[in-house]
C-alpha cells in the first residue's frame, strides 16, 4: 500500500509540475503581448504561486495588475491581464486539474472538488494545500485494506461493478434489456464468444455459487434462467467475430489496415463450418446434442453453447438433463448426432454422476464424440486428470471458445472423431492431456 502511494503521489507530483509550468508559460506569453513589463517573471511567479491550490493563481495577478495599472494608457491593459488569469485559471482549474488528476492518481474528478471543500473546512488553507494527496492515501488505503473498501468506491475512478457483476446485477433483477445493452458495449469491441467467456459465463458462477449456499431461491433461479434466455436471443443478431478497428483507431497505433500482419486478431474458433468442410457424419440436421448439467443454471450456458455452434454453421439442438436421465434416455432421438455437449457451472470433486451419464451416453451413442464443459476453470476436476479418465469424455473443456475450437475441429476430421476403440479424452486450452 505505501507504495502503491508512493508511485500515485509521484505522478500527482510530477502531474501538478506540468500544469503549473503550463499555466505560468501561457501568462507569461500572455502578458508579453499585452505590453506588461517582466512578463516572464510573471510567468514564474505565476507557476510557483500556483502549488497552492485554487488562489494561488489569484495571488500571482496581484502585481502584474499594479504594474499594468500604472504603465498602461487608460484601463486596456489592466482589464486584458485580469482577463488573461481568469480566464487561464477557470479552465486549468475547473476543466483540465481535475480530468487530469483523475487518470494521473485514480481519483474521479468529483472527489478532487470534494476532497478540496472537505479538507478546507477541517484544516483551512493547510488543508486545502495537501487535499488531493490526502485524498489520494485514503483511496489506496481503500484498494488494499477490504474494510476500508467504501473509500475506493467512493472517491476512487474504477467502476464500483465490474461488467460481469453488472451482468449479474442485471439478470438478478429480471433485466434483460439493460444487460443486452451493456453486451452491445461490450462486444462493439470484442467477440460474441468473449462476451459469453469473460462477462456472462462468470456472471453465472457467481449466481451458481450463490443458489448453492441457499441466498437464491427458487423463484430467483428461474427469473435468472429466464432473464438470460431473452439475452441470448437478443444477441442473436450479433456474429461471432473479433470488431475491426476503425480506421482513425488502426492510425493511432500506428498499424496499416491492409497490412496482414496487423490485422485484428481472429475469434480462435476459426471460420463457419460448410457443408463442404465437414465429414459425412456432421452433416445431419442437428450433429450435436447439447445437453445441460444438473445445476440450476447449466441450461443457460447450455444455449450460449448452442448459439455460438449455429454462428459457425454447425446445427444442433438442445434437450434438459432429464431427458437422459435413466428412465428417458431410450426414447431420446440419437439419429444425425455426431457430438454430444454436457455443460456444468458447477461440479464438485469427482462426482460418480458424470462418469454414469457418460456410460449411458455411450450406449445410446455410440459413435459420437462426448464433450464436457466444465466453466470454472478453477474447478478441482479439470486438475485431476485420474476423474478425466474415469469419466470417460473424449473431450474437457473450461471455456465457451475451446468447446467451439472441439466441434469445429471434430466436424472437420475424417469420420467426424475417432472410433470407439482408439477413443482418447484431451483437455482443450490446457498442456494436459492423456490417453
Amino acid at each position: 500500500a505505501m507504495d502503491d502511494a508512493g508511485r500515485r503521489l509521484t505522478r500527482y507530483f510530477l502531474t501538478q509540475l506540468g500544469l503549473n509550468c503550463a499555466f505560468g508559460a501561457i501568462v507569461g506569453v500572455g502578458l508579453y503581448f499585452i505590453g506588461v513589463p517582466s512578463a516572464g517573471l510573471w510567468g514564474i511567479l505565476g507557476a510557483i504561486l500556483r502549488f497552492v491550490p485554487y488562489i494561488g493563481s489569484y495571488i500571482a495577478a496581484a502585481l502584474p495588475l499594479v504594474l499594468a495599472a500604472a504603465v498602461g494608457n487608460g484601463w486596456s491593459m489592466v482589464l486584458w491581464t485580469a482577463v488573461l488569469y481568469i480566464v487561464t485559471e477557470l479552465i486549468m482549474g475547473q476543466a483540465v486539474e481535475p480530468m487530469v488528476y483523475g487518470h494521473s492518481t485514480g481519483l474521479s474528478p468529483f472527489s478532487v472538488i470534494i476532497a478540496a471543500i472537505f479538507w478546507t473546512w477541517i484544516w483551512g488553507p493547510i488543508g486545502l494545500i495537501l487535499s488531493t494527496p490526502l485524498t489520494l492515501c485514503l483511496v489506496v488505503l481503500g484498494r488494499h485494506i477490504e474494510q476500508l473498501e467504501f473509500l475506493d468506491v467512493m472517491l476512487g475512478d474504477r467502476p464500483a461493478l465490474t461488467p460481469t457483476e453488472n451482468f449479474y446485477q442485471r439478470i438478478l433483477a429480471g433485466d434483460p434489456d439493460e444487460a443486452a445493452e451493456q453486451a452491445e458495449r461490450f462486444l462493439a469491441e470484442h467477440s460474441l464468444s468473449a462476451y459469453y467467456d469473460e462477462v456472462a459465463l462468470e456472471g453465472l458462477q457467481m449466481a451458481a455459487a450463490d443458489a448453492n449456499r441457499g441466498v437464491l431461491g427458487q423463484q430467483q433461479v428461474e427469473r435468472i434462467n429466464r432473464a438470460v434466455q431473452e439475452l441470448v436471443n437478443d444477441l442473436a443478431d450479433h456474429d461471432d467475430v473479433q470488431p475491426s478497428p476503425s480506421k482513425h483507431e488502426e492510425s493511432i497505433a500506428g498499424k496499416a489496415p491492409d497490412d496482414p500482419i496487423n490485422a485484428p486478431e481472429p475469434v480462435p474458433a476459426g471460420n463457419a463450418a460448410t457443408d463442404d468442410t465437414r465429414s459425412p457424419e456432421w452433416r445431419g440436421e442437428t450433429p450435436v446434442l447439447c445437453i445441460p448439467g444438473r445445476g440450476p443454471l447449466d441450461e443457460a450456458a447450455s444455449a450460449m453453447l448452442a448459439q455460438l455452434l449455429e454462428k459457425h454453421g454447425i446445427r444442433s439442438r438442445t434437450v434438459p438433463y432429464e431427458a437422459v436421465s435413466r428412465a428417458r434416455i431410450a426414447s431420446l432421438d440419437s439419429s444425425g448426432i455426431a457430438m454430444v455437449c454436457l455443460s456444468y457451472l458447477d461440479i464438485t470433486g469427482s462426482p460418480a454422476h458424470l462418469r454414469f451419464l457418460i456410460r449411458r451416453l455411450r450406449q445410446r451413442f455410440s459413435t459420437a464424440v462426448i464433450l464436457v464443459g466444465i466453466w470454472p476453470a478453477a474447478d478441482p476436476f479439470m486438475r485431476d486428470r485420474a476423474s478425466q479418465q474415469a469419466a470417460g469424455a473424449d473431450h474437457y473443456v473450461s471455456s465457451l471458445r475451446d468447446a467451439l475450437n472441439a466441434c469445429l475441429a471434430a466436424a472437420r476430421r475424417p469420420g467426424g472423431g475417432p472410433p470407439a476403440s482408439q477413443r482418447r479424452f484431451e483437455v482443450v486450452g490446457s498442456s494436459t492431456s492423456g490417453a
